[in-house]
């Protein structure tokens, strides 16, 4: 099964339809860092970052990892580790996982531009929460509710579509 971005406030899941938010800018073929586009194409998942002190018996088939203070992605296009779960230093430019606010409780990866990361064509591209619907800088947005009924149907098969 895939999950489908529909369009920019669609998401579809076998018989399920959620309402989501992507990318200020819409969608792209040609991402570059920081455009706020989100990237179109067919990617899989990567595990489940959650933040284990805000959600609490998390269910899901995919692999869980929990948040830890010390944790960022990288998206400095000077650095090896571009697009990469990091250990946060100070001399590489990151996206903090562990926030005060909750767009971050809840966070799957999505693998665009993973495997050998090209400088520049976008990085931290994950699922994750709102409360608001509010544009994203690239990622795609569900509410808390939606985002845990998703997780619990998916598994470490399923890739999304962005249309």
């Amino acid at each position: 099964m895939r999950i489908i971005i529909k369009n920019k406030e669609t998401l579809l899941y076998d018989d399920f339809t959620f309402k989501c938010c992507i990318g200020k800018n819409g969608t792209t073929n040609n991402k570059i860092e920081g455009d706020k586009k989100t990237p179109k194409g067919v990617f899989f998942l990567g595990p489940v970052f959650y933040r284990k002190d805000r959600i609490k018996n998390l269910f899901t088939k995919i692999k869980k990892k929990q948040i830890k203070k010390s944790m960022g992605w990288c998206d400095d296009v000077k650095s090896r580790n571009y697009n990469k779960l990091i250990k946060i230093t100070n001399n590489v430019k990151h996206e903090k996982l562990f926030q005060k606010k909750n767009n971050y409780d809840l966070i799957i990866p999505i693998e665009y531009n993973t495997k050998k990361p090209q400088k520049d064509k976008g990085s931290a591209i994950f699922i994750h929460l709102t409360k608001n619907y509010k544009k994203t800088l690239g990622c795609i947005a569900l509410k808390k509710n939606d985002l845990l009924i998703l997780l619990k149907l998916i598994n470490r098969d399923t890739k999304i579509q962005i249309c």
